[in-house]
């Protein structure tokens, strides 16, 4: 997979930034590139990837410390954050700041092409990550530790209690100088990138004062987080970076006994080039791509901090996550060079030098643990019916702003139902006719709990049906009607053929990391029964036969009715039917989501859908 450094190797006593740009990357029609989603994990992704909340950070401010000027960087940020829906974040609403290392937002440093698609990577993923957050680019003179630690110091003066540095080099015997004279700052949540060149130990990443922030390759998968990740090693040269240090001494929190000085990393988060995050960059870059490195990693880290809250004021909040390591998915496979003690070069269970603890579940892992302030909000399902005698599943979704886990209960359900504490899953069977005012609560550990009501109508059972198809525009002939879809789903063009008409639905196919979505919400009559259809056409450039490396899931409400890949690939339209009788008296949404990988497509072409009663 041929990317492009930004960065030239740091010389001595100089750091070199750890951005990488994916040069492979091609749509699938060039008349659909305005329209078509951009390569590379989304806000959402991540979002979802890391069980983050999307309401926190407000009033708090992320730096961003890199070397030289960026001229674009206000307007790049612009493109990136109203694609992806954010809100604006300017420096004229005093969401953004661009300085020089002494503070001037006139006199900045020289441009520079290379680190401009650093700072690019840096500030759009504190965009993605907290888009509540203000953002401080601090730009230093050159590249020398000196000024890249000016810098430092000033993204801390100017209010920052989270700065992220995406860069380094090799290790020196000044560095515990340096230490204090750049990143001793209590109450500052700091974090640095654990470098891209494969084992081995890099500074400022071994700073006994920050997070060293390592990487890992980051796919979809059906487990139940939908995620895996493993260590991120591209080659013998290149991947995540770990080690003990030769110099900084072992923090007290820094418990691994292999290494007696500093162990590098803490924590970890996406950083493969394969697997990379989408950013926008015109100076330097064209416009759309793929980016990769640990320099995503570090911003990631440094905005997960920011979502869970200020840092106590004395301390440094790499210790943070030691105390709370439930609360991060642990990263068990893969490596990233050969080594002994294996754990720091190799993922196991719990602690290694690779990804540290694991990459973020929610926030818990970033506080201090002495006062959470979780909020827990459960979603609204809307008013229910159903019918006496009919089968009931319906599933109550909520989230905790720390990750905490919940345990839910609920009042006024209809006779013969229940929910389960762990899932918030109502099941049973209706047994007595009425109307029910329905309360579900959902509490985490720290006793912070949220609750929504509605209403669930149980009518009598029995009683005829008409017949009739229920879905709206079911051949996308009337184009988006009807219909929620990400953009350039729903097509009349040549790229695929149509099973009737001209227009059809295809989901994916370009050869990237992309999620495509499809849905429509229906209410199915009680007492009907009920036959969903549909066709599905399949192609891929996939060679392999025994790896689903692309897949479509198709759901109705909570329910899962099949998930298929490029394993399912056929020469023509297949149809597909499903009996969803038990779901009568509901209101549901039909959906069909197509989830593609890094490389090679695979297309997903749904056409003429019918969900019939009789």
């Amino acid at each position: 997979m041929p990317t492009q450094h930004l960065c030239a190797t740091a010389e001595p006593g100089r750091a070199s930034c750890f951005a990488q740009r994916r040069t492979d990357i091609k749509q699938r029609l060039a008349k659909a590139l305005a329209a078509a989603a951009p390569s590379g994990l989304s806000p959402a992704n991540l979002h979802s990837a890391y069980n983050l909340p999307t309401t926190a950070g407000s009033g708090l401010t992320v730096g961003i410390v890199d070397a030289y000027n960026d001229p674009n960087a206000e307007s790049d940020l612009a493109t990136y954050r109203s694609t992806y829906g954010l809100s604006s974040c300017t420096k004229a609403n005093g969401c953004f700041k661009q300085v020089s290392q002494t503070g001037s937002t006139t006199s900045l440093p020289t441009n520079d092409t290379g680190w401009a698609g650093e700072e690019m990577l840096d500030i759009d993923m504190v965009s993605a990550v907290c888009p509540n957050c203000n953002i401080i680019l601090v730009e230093a003179n050159s590249a020398t530790m000196a000024d890249l630690g000016t810098a430092e110091n000033e993204a801390v003066t100017l209010g920052a209690k989270f700065v992220s540095n995406s860069w380094g080099g090799s290790e020196s015997s000044s560095q515990t100088s340096d230490d204090t004279s750049y990143f001793k700052h209590p109450g500052v949540a700091i974090t640095v990138s654990s470098g891209d060149s494969a084992y081995g130990a890099e500074y400022p990443a071994t700073s006994q004062y920050v997070t060293a922030v390592g990487g890992t390759a980051l796919t979809t998968s059906s487990n139940s987080r939908g995620w895996s990740e493993s260590v991120w090693h591209t080659n013998t040269t290149e991947g995540t970076g770990s080690g003990c240090s030769a110099y900084d001494p072992k923090p007290s929190w820094q418990t691994d006994t292999g290494c007696t000085k500093r162990m590098e990393a803490d924590v970890s988060a996406v950083a493969d080039p394969a697997t990379g995050v989408a950013v926008y960059d015109t100076y330097g870059g064209s416009g759309w791509a793929v980016y990769g490195g640990t320099s995503a990693s570090s911003p990631i880290i440094a905005s997960v901090y920011a979502l869970a809250g200020t840092p106590g004021s004395s301390d440094y909040p790499a210790k943070y996550p030691y105390s709370h390591t439930s609360n991060l998915y642990d990263v068990t496979s893969g490596n990233n060079g050969s080594c002994s003690p294996s754990y720091f070069c190799t993922a196991g269970t719990g602690y290694d030098g690779p990804t540290g603890w694991g990459t973020p579940n929610g926030t818990a892992a970033f506080t201090s643990g002495s006062s959470t302030g979780n909020t827990v909000t459960v979603t609204n399902p809307g008013s229910q019916s159903t019918t006496t005698g009919s089968s009931v599943s319906l599933q109550i979704k909520a989230t905790d702003s720390g990750g905490a886990a919940l345990t839910y209960s609920a009042s006024g359900l209809p006779t013969g139902l229940s929910i389960n504490s762990s899932t918030g899953l109502i099941s049973g069977t209706a047994s007595t006719a009425g109307t029910y005012q329905v309360t579900v609560t959902a509490k985490d550990s720290t006793g912070a709990s949220g609750s929504t009501s509605f209403t669930w109508t149980v009518g009598s059972g029995g009683g005829g049906c008409t017949s009739s198809q229920l879905l709206a525009n079911p051949g996308f002939e009337s184009g988006s009607t009807g219909w929620s879809a990400t953009s350039g789903v729903i097509v009349n063009d040549s790229g695929e053929a149509a099973h009737g008409g001209s227009y059809y639905a295809w989901l994916d196919g370009y050869g990237s990391s992309h999620t495509d979505t499809l849905s429509q919400s229906v209410t199915i009559p009680a007492g009907c029964k009920a036959t969903l259809t549909f066709y599905l056409h399949i192609d891929t450039s996939e060679t392999t036969s025994s790896t689903a490396y692309d897949k479509v899931t198709v759901t109705v409400g909570s329910t899962t009715l099949a998930t298929y890949s490029n394993l399912n690939h056929n020469s023509g339209y297949g149809q597909k039917t499903f009996d969803l009788s038990s779901l009568a008296g509901q209101t549901v949404t039909l959906k069909f989501n197509g989830v593609e990988d890094s490389s090679l497509q695979t297309s997903f072409v749904v056409d003429d859908t019918a969900l019939t009663t009789s």
